[in-house]
């Protein structure tokens, strides 16, 4: 049986710190390595705050919701905004690439989730938001 977490936070960058504090103490009883644990964060604060960033303008009731699971063999990750959704996918997908160039973004937040996890998928929709999932798979510690 898997145990389960589940987070949900107001769309504000502030919140990515403790969204990553939350996870860590949460996989406390996998004793996992540094290297494993510091992948998990990266990509947990990839997904976060690009939910945060693109998902939203400013909206008082905006938020992002955060799901972990685990046990002996994975840990897998939904994260899921209701904001506006990615209108191209594939392009998003393009490292570099980047929507907000003005806010000094990388564009490297989905080819870091994708090179960290073991499996990756997200779904989105204009208007209704977007759905990433994450494997990450245990047993190489």
């Amino acid at each position: 049986m898997m145990n389960k977490m589940q987070l949900r936070v107001c769309a504000k960058i502030e919140n990515d710190g403790f969204v990553r504090m939350c996870a860590t103490a949460f996989l406390v009883p996998l004793s996992l390595s540094m290297d494993t644990l510091m992948e998990i964060k990266t990509v947990l604060a990839e997904a976060v705050v690009n939910a945060i960033i693109h998902a939203y303008d400013e909206h008082d009731d905006a938020y992002v919701d955060i799901m972990m699971m685990y046990d002996q063999r994975q840990i897998v990750m939904e994260i899921k905004d209701y904001g506006c959704g990615i209108e191209d996918i594939n392009k998003a997908r393009v490292p570099l690439y980047t929507s907000k160039a003005h806010l000094e973004r990388s564009g490297m937040g989905m080819t870091i989730m994708e090179t960290f996890c073991d499996e990756f998928e997200i779904e989105s929709h204009k208007n209704f938001g977007t759905h990433i999932r994450m494997v990450k798979y245990l047993g190489k510690e």
